[in-house]
């Protein structure tokens, strides 16, 4: 039979203080205890910790040492120890000994009598005393106020590392914890309450261990996004099902409509898209269906030169679906989905699939803003502008208006960022210098630090690769700028169905300036699919500078974009067919990976 307690100290490059912390340790458990283990939990040292606690176990009876090779990180590092402890009370406290121990007794007798299933140190709750920094105090109680107001604890302190758990109950919910590092401790005291155990707080006596000090990429980028991520595992995404967010998005369409109809006359609107003609509608979906298979070479030479080789077809197939899903789901979350297709089906890995998406959203980025000026500036010089009309509807009022100057403002800031990063990446593509080990690890020496930084430059060397190759730069470039020309086309064969009379030349840059800047104002993460920014800017930008009127270069802007994502959606479902892949189950996995971590 094993030990009633197993006391599990968590340890990574403590030489200098573990041999007192585990002599205290057995101490105060034999002041009260007959029988228990004290398990170093060593994780990946690269001091004389593993030497130390080695000895130590060989000394005592009661300490048993486990080692790691590898850094896991402390949450992880906790789990394994937990998991090979045998007590039926599992217990861990920081080997700073942080918290006074004299309170041992109490915690550990606050689970084994079965008051409670989980019980934990709490600097906050009256009784306590706790001597830390003023910047200390306050971001703690910042944190315990958006930890118990976002994910619904009942606890004042949900980080104070001196903790005990049923071993019954902690090993129930280990599966479903994810963190692999500081936020362990709070993620774990969360699901607990959420599946119904008792958890207690007890009043501690606590004073900050030496070298304490706020990490920004821990504390702030690292318990943050863990934060968030729990936030959305356990309020969010279970009422989120496909459904609700298809619901979701229609409304919002809906809503968009409800507000345009006070200021365009809807019925004028309907009235126009009665007398388009359906046969230049009808090859204007056929000119935009012949840019997807472009969109499938392309992506293949960018994977081609981030070592995976795939076929053309597949390749299209997978960009329908992440199209179609952006199509349902706003600030283009349906881009996940392609990474996760080319996961499953091609075993391509996260970083790399969403390197390639970078890559292929950033050729289209700059080059429809290299469009859009070029278009503008064709305009200007055949004296086609209307510079005033211009003007005066960015100034207008009304819901057409009100979208088209958030559209025109958003797609110049697009734009501007866009031709920045490619400057950034062409430059850095041709430099040997790590340009995100030296920021980060300033910032922090934690694992989180670490992670992070290894995230950041596998993603990057996968950019930076299509970049460095100037023949797969030239070719990926053309394939851009034919997939816009054919969208731009498509766009002046609807306002030709709508009989606006222009120009080819006008009509051809103005279609080439709406679609451009409708497009860029799509990155904008405000509707699904950028349904309303698309049609403001479009319109805007086709009354301003051709003899249209709002209802007819709004009812053909509606067109032009319903026509295109009808095609993308029936692309998708006859990818879902083809590839049998079904795309909720794809969102909803893919969702999961982008919240998670990727191996």
């Amino acid at each position: 039979m094993g030990p009633p307690v197993s006391v599990v100290l968590p340890a990574f490059d403590e030489e200098a203080t573990i041999e007192s912390t585990v002599r205290r340790t057995v101490a105060a458990c034999e002041s009260f205890l007959p029988a228990f283990e004290v398990l170093v939990a060593e994780d990946g040292c690269s001091d004389r910790t593993p030497e130390i606690a080695a000895r130590l176990a060989r000394e005592h009876s009661q300490v048993r040492h486990v080692h790691g090779e590898e850094r896991l990180g402390r949450g992880r590092a906790l789990c394994r120890a937990f998991r090979e402890a045998d007590g039926e009370v599992l217990v861990y406290f920081d080997t700073d000994l942080a918290t006074d121990l004299c309170h041992l007794e109490t915690l550990v007798g606050s689970v084994r009598s079965g008051e409670y299933d989980v019980a934990t140190g709490s600097r906050l709750l009256p009784g306590s005393e706790a001597d830390r920094p003023r910047s200390r105090a306050v971001a703690s109680r910042v944190y315990n106020g958006l930890v118990r107001i976002g994910l619904r604890s009942g606890l004042r302190d949900h980080q104070c590392g001196f903790k005990a758990f049923d071993r019954e109950v902690l090993l129930s919910l280990l599966p479903e914890v994810e963190d692999d590092h500081w936020f362990w401790d709070t993620e774990v005291l969360v699901r607990a309450q959420r599946r119904g155990y008792r958890v207690g707080e007890l009043p501690v006596r606590w004073r900050p261990g030496e070298g304490t000090t706020v990490d920004p990429i821990r504390d702030v980028i690292g318990m943050g996004s863990a934060l968030g991520r729990t936030w959305w595992e356990l309020s969010v995404r279970p009422r989120l099902t496909t459904g609700v967010s298809l619901a979701a998005g229609a409304l919002l369409v809906l809503l968009a409509l409800v507000v345009t109809a006070r200021y365009v006359d809807l019925g004028e609107v309907v009235s126009g898209m009665r007398a388009a003609d359906p046969t230049l509608i009808g090859v204007a979906a056929a000119v935009y269906l012949l840019s997807w298979p472009l969109r499938g070479v392309r992506y293949r030479d960018v994977l081609a030169e981030l070592g995976h080789r795939e076929g053309v077809g597949f390749l299209t197939g997978a960009i329908f679906l992440s199209q179609t899903a952006n199509v349902a789901l706003p600030a283009r979350g349906g881009d996940a989905v392609r990474a996760y297709v080319l996961k499953v089906r091609r075993g391509v890995r996260y970083p790399t699939g969403f390197a390639s998406l970078a890559v292929e959203r950033l050729f289209d980025t700059v080059t429809i803003a290299a469009l859009a000026c070029g278009a503008l500036l064709a305009l200007a010089i055949g004296g086609e502008t209307s510079w005033g009309a211009l003007v005066a509807d960015l100034s207008a009022g009304g819901a057409v208006a009100e979208s088209g100057r958030v559209g025109v403002i958003g797609a110049v800031a697009v734009g501007v960022l866009a031709v920045a990063l490619c400057a950034v990446v062409l430059a850095s593509a041709h430099s040997d210098r790590r340009f995100a080990r030296p920021a980060l690890t300033r910032a922090s020496d934690d694992s989180y630090a670490e992670e992070l930084t290894g995230a950041v430059e596998r993603f990057a060397a996968d950019v930076q690769a299509v970049a460095r190759t100037p023949t797969t730069t030239a070719r990926v470039g053309a394939a851009s700028a034919m997939i816009w020309t054919i969208d731009v086309v498509a766009a002046a064969l609807v306002l030709r169905a709508f009989g606006v009379e222009a120009a080819p030349f006008a009509l051809l840059g103005v279609c080439a300036l709406a679609v451009c800047v409708g497009n860029l104002a799509k990155v904008l993460p405000l509707s699904p699919g950028g349904i309303g920014l698309y049609e403001g800017a479009f319109t805007l930008l086709v009354v301003a500078f051709l003899p249209v009127s709002v209802p007819v270069a709004f009812a053909a802007a509606v067109v032009d974009h319903l026509l295109k994502n009808l095609v993308t959606v029936a692309g998708g479902a006859a990818s879902m067919l083809a590839l049998e892949v079904s795309l909720s189950t794809a969102i909803e996995e893919a969702g999961d990976e982008r919240l998670g971590v990727d191996q």
